[in-house]
């Protein structure tokens, strides 16, 4: 873990501060003028992804999943403990077969389970969660996360790979899921960018993290 230390002010509950935009102001701002060199150990950070492999949109046959690529760029970059979120039912290797069951999955509003545990969110200060956008929404796999897991009072940072659907208001979506916690503005980077542009995908990374103030 390198050494950084951040100390966040949870702003949700100061009175007359109701817009998210200001709270996200505020929290980007006080964290940029607390940042100091002090003992890693102090400042945990988990990042959380879900992402599969095989045949994806506009990038063919795949061995790392584009939202994996991304989520080890961020984890690398705080030396940060890692969950690659693991389903107990397979998803289809073929992408037009994917693509049919994430959307069955969403019109059930399914909550498909997953093997892997996840380590208690209350043990960290900071939670990257990542995931592909499927049909403009989060996979239906990642509200059993958000559902099983308590990420009461924690800072949450949402990021997400697409190809021309942006952030698809993960962000929201995220806070409505989870409403006792702060929900900072999030990274979306295009999945055929982080498949075969990998510098310059980190150098975005990178420049995000940095405007974020880490």
């Amino acid at each position: 873990m390198k050494k950084l230390v951040i100390f966040l002010i949870f702003l949700l509950c100061i009175s007359g501060c109701t817009k998210k935009e200001e709270t996200e102001t505020i929290v980007k701002e006080e964290t940029e003028n607390v940042i100091e060199e002090e003992d890693a150990d102090d400042f945990k950070v988990l990042v959380i992804c879900f992402s599969l492999k095989g045949e994806q949109y506009n990038v063919g046959v795949i061995d790392e999943g584009n939202t994996y690529i991304v989520s080890l760029m961020i984890a690398d970059h705080f030396d940060a403990d890692y969950v690659l979120i693991q389903p107990n039912k397979e998803y289809p290797d073929t992408y037009k077969e994917l693509t049919e069951v994430a959307k069955e999955e969403q019109n059930e509003n399914a909550r498909p389970t997953y093997w892997n545990p996840i380590p208690d969110p209350q043990s960290y200060d900071l939670i990257f969660i990542g995931a592909p956008v499927w049909w403009g929404d989060w996979p239906m796999i990642m509200y059993t996360v958000f559902e099983n897991n308590d990420f009461s009072g924690k800072t949450l940072v949402p990021f997400c790979t697409h190809e021309g659907s942006g952030l698809s208001g993960f962000d929201k979506k995220l806070q409505d899921a989870c409403p006792d916690s702060t929900v900072l503005k999030g990274l979306a980077i295009r999945g055929s960018d982080a498949q075969n542009k990998r510098d310059d995908t980190k150098k975005v990374v990178e420049d995000f993290l940095k405007e974020s103030g880490y």
